[in-house]
């Protein structure tokens, strides 16, 4: 295993020695080498969507084991649930009203899931919140997507509010976990549940980005004319790449904190 662990390692080292325009290529290079590889191996694109509820709502359920096993939720955003829990609301709205099918069974266990970890944060394990850490303003998030979502929505025949509606969720999804990596940037030391939970995140969100992006190719661009004219087409797409990026940072220092046997994540500065 150690042995296995070097030639890993080494290339770990070799990157982390590179400028950030070097890494930031390497990222690229990697993504689109995952997206060919994804390609092949998965036949049916819509099962990457089902694998990217299901890596969320295995994050969550790793959070849920920390707050009833160890009573504490030292290290979590209660701001980054608030939003979860509000963009799995409109979400399951605009599914009830719009395209009922098995993502709406996905949301409402994900959406019931997050209101557990709400509970548990806000009432009982309220003293070990930190509070100071999580300090991050929602309105910063909240208001620009709101305001974005009444400029930039699909033009589908549905109603306008349940438009705006879903519009509105796809852009606060993209950067609903910016409080929780505030905090832990706060913090600087990550402890191992936070991590694998915010680690989950990421890998739900490439694979959803991974759906979007092959689901164009495939249909050589139908699915975005399918989805609409103007801008809006292109804003699911940004959307999905955004919040991949948001977290691409720190799954590379997860997967460096993995391979030399850290069990505590410990970020440098300029993470997020």
């Amino acid at each position: 295993m150690r042995g296995a662990k070097r030639p890993l390692g080494a290339v770990m080292a070799w990157v982390r020695q590179q400028p950030p325009k070097v890494k930031a290529f390497l990222a690229v290079v990697t993504g689109m080498a995952a997206l060919v590889f994804i390609r092949f191996i998965v036949h049916d694109h819509d099962n990457l969507f089902v694998a990217a509820e299901a890596a969320h709502a295995l994050g969550i359920a790793v959070l849920i084991y920390k707050l009833t096993k160890e009573k504490t939720c030292a290290g979590l955003s209660l701001k980054s649930q608030d939003l979860t829990a509000l963009f799995l609301a409109v979400r399951l709205y605009c599914s009830f009203v719009m395209e009922y099918d098995i993502h709406t069974v996905l949301d409402t266990a994900t959406l019931a899931a997050t209101l557990f970890v709400i509970y548990m944060i806000r009432f009982k394990l309220r003293p070990t919140y930190m509070v100071d850490k999580d300090n991050f303003a929602l309105y910063y998030v909240v208001v620009p997507c709101a305001v974005l979502a009444l400029l930039i929505h699909p033009s589908t025949s549905h109603n306008i509010v349940n438009r705006i509606s879903w519009a509105f969720c796809v852009y606060l999804e993209a950067v609903s976990v910016l409080p929780q990596l505030r905090l832990m940037q706060n913090t600087k030391i990550v402890e191992p549940f936070t991590a694998h939970y915010v680690f989950a995140l990421g890998v739900a969100r490439f694979l959803s980005c991974a759906h979007w992006v092959l689901q164009v190719l495939d249909t050589r661009g139908r699915l975005l004319t399918a989805l609409g004219y103007g801008l809006w087409p292109s804003m699911v797409l940004l959307s999905e790449i955004v919040q991949t990026f948001i977290l691409a940072d720190f799954c590379y220092y997860y997967v460096k904190s993995l391979v030399g046997g850290q069990l505590v994540l410990r970020l440098p500065s300029g993470v997020v």
